[in-house]
């Protein structure tokens, strides 16, 4: 990274984040200013008790300065304290906004955007990134400010005391801020090689934990632990490689600090011999040598955690900067359900993965309250149709409407609460079964509650279970069977009481029992109802008033069951083999 994008990114986090918290970094600022003098002033009582007490051997003095020296260390270990807890509230805070504002991304975003993007680098963006900017407000800011204001005033206190060695003294200075300034670009290019390989930690873990039964039944668990530890080796790595160059400097600060210690008592014994300099002089100007080294050394790391904040907060804005495609517009009025009929008009869609169009000038009309399957082969377009609807994508051409208004020029959330979706993933919360249903509707009752599973048979199974509707069903429902599942998915739907019901394959992984039970909960759930269903097993869509026949992206027929095994060649291969 260069100093002058550098610059660029620091100046973004200060206006964006860090100017709404001045208060509080004044605040520190002023306390810092009190470390610094109160530091400076425990250097500069030396030279009146060395020469009061120890020459001269002043009583009243003797008991007088110690005192004044323990209120020193005093006054700056509370304004250091007081410094640090702003300062820390002010790091949170800001890494707190950062966290909410890539949460916010994932939650708002269109699907497009977060299937372009593996889940695990989202969560090293939150726990990783945000962290390294913590760490740049937490420790940069108030480091810069108490070991530049302590640094001023120990070199004031050395000039004041004998301005020849003091030019002598700050000739260490500049070394250290150019070793600094080399090491920063080195810590800033280690630490985003980390921050890549985090990310590529956090995609693993999180696909051997959703993969755990495939890797034991393929019995690949030696593979994908030699992955994992070859991952967790170059994380090891780079952080290791991190600490190094951080490090680096200190052989560098110790030796010109020997150099410059070695120096300047040969320099003070002869200004001393000379009677340039009185012994009380040199003890309180060896304090504040001393007393400078640590804010100096300080000083030189601001660069690198400069460096290393500034990469990962360049990787949180190109999350928190990407243009959310498909978004929620207030200003837009909203969708007015009268006989709820859909109609898909010359739609043309391509997924960004492939070259082929998965939709080619697709025509639908579909009758309020009535049931129209989808069927074709693989690819066919079902699924694409179903995600379009409720605009998880939007077409590259054609429009859609309901009841004659375009769903791009109604407000979303007006949309989506008329759609409801039964998928073959169901999608549940480690939670209770109850907390799970009222997903859809948070203000529903329990008496509204329980009628939802009655209607989707839900009911039974839920009173067998230990704690009835409070049962906590475990990470997406991994304590119920997948017909139990499907069931609190429909109950979870027609608490939502939507007019338009989107059903894609909600019985294909079912066995024949848990099918025949979750079919009766869908006639319920479908009842008087505009649904759209897509099923594989078309003996599960005979009911339906219409079929619509797809192939490669295009509706190539139409009508009911009947209709079209006399009529359709394709759905009759399909339906046939199916028999068979």
């Amino acid at each position: 990274m260069k100093f002058e994008e550098l610059k660029l990114i620091l100046k973004r986090l200060y206006k964006e984040y860090i100017v709404k918290h001045l208060k509080r970094i004044f605040l520190a600022l002023a306390l810092s200013i009190l470390v610094a003098g109160s530091t400076s002033s425990i250097a500069w009582l030396l030279d009146p008790a060395v020469k009061k007490i120890f020459v001269e051997q002043d009583r009243t003095l003797a008991w007088l300065i110690p005192l004044t020296i323990i209120l020193a260390f005093t006054t700056k270990g509370l304004s250091l304290y007081f410094a640090r807890i702003n300062i820390i509230r002010v790091a949170q805070e800001v890494s707190g906004e950062i966290q909410k504002k890539i949460s916010s991304n994932i939650l708002f975003s269109d699907i497009k955007t977060l299937d372009s993007r593996h889940s695990g680098k989202y969560v090293s963006n939150i726990m990783f990134d945000s962290h390294q900017v913590q760490h740049l407000v937490g420790v940069g800011v108030l480091n810069l400010m108490k070991d530049s204001f302590s640094v001023v005033a120990l070199v004031s206190l050395m000039f004041y005391q004998n301005w020849k060695l003091a030019l002598f003294a700050i000739l260490m200075i500049p070394l250290a801020g150019g070793l600094a300034k080399n090491l920063g670009k080195r810590v800033g290019k280690v630490i985003s090689e980390a921050g890549e390989i985090s990310g590529k930690l956090a995609t693993f873990l999180s696909e051997i934990f959703k993969g755990s039964k495939m890797i034991r039944i393929y019995q690949k668990e030696e593979i994908e632990n030699q992955r994992a530890n070859k991952l967790i080796d170059d994380l090891v790595e780079k952080n290791i490689k991190h600490n190094s160059v951080i490090i680096r400097a200190t052989p560098i600060m110790e030796t010109l600090t020997g150099i410059m210690i070695a120096g300047f008592i040969f320099f003070s014994g002869k200004l001393i011999a000379s009677g340039e300099l009185e012994v009380n002089n040199f003890f309180s100007f060896l304090a504040a040598m001393m007393l400078a080294y640590q804010p100096i050394r300080s000083l030189a790391t601001i660069n690198m955690v400069a460096y290393q904040g500034a990469a990962a907060f360049k990787r949180i804005s190109s999350i928190i900067d990407r243009e959310i495609e498909i978004k929620n517009k207030i200003d837009l009025p909203e969708l007015k359900i009268d006989k709820c009929k859909i109609n898909f008009t010359n739609i043309n869609f391509k997924y960004d993965t492939t070259e082929e169009k998965a939709l080619k000038d697709l025509n639908l009309e579909i009758n309020g309250g009535s049931m129209s399957a989808l069927v074709g082969h693989s690819g066919a377009g079902k699924s694409t149709i179903i995600n379009l609807l409720p605009r998880f994508y939007d077409p590259q051409g054609g429009s859609i409407s309901i009841d004659d208004q375009k769903i791009t020029s109604v407000n979303l959330q007006s949309l989506r609460k008329n759609i409801s979706l039964v998928s073959q993933d169901v999608i549940l919360f480690d939670d209770t079964i109850k907390n799970n249903i009222a997903y859809a509707n948070t203000s529903a009752s329990e008496d509204e509650i329980v009628r939802a599973c009655k209607f989707a048979a839900a009911e039974e199974f839920i009173n067998k279970l230990p704690h009835n509707y409070n049962t906590i069903v475990g990470e997406n429902g991994v304590r119920l069977s997948g017909g139990q599942k499907q069931r609190i998915s429909i109950a979870r739907a027609i608490l939502k009481k939507s007019p338009i019901i989107l059903l894609d394959e909600a019985t294909s992984s079912l066995d024949a029992d848990s099918e025949e039970v979750v079919q009766t909960a869908i006639s319920n759930l479908t009842k008087n109802k505009t649904t759209i269903v897509i099923a594989h097993r078309l003996s599960t869509i005979h009911n339906a008033d219409k079929i619509f026949v797809l192939k490669n992206g295009s509706v190539i027929d139409s009508g009911n069951h009947d209709q079209l095994i006399n009529n359709c060649k394709e759905y009759k291969s399909l339906y046939e083999k199916q028999l068979k």
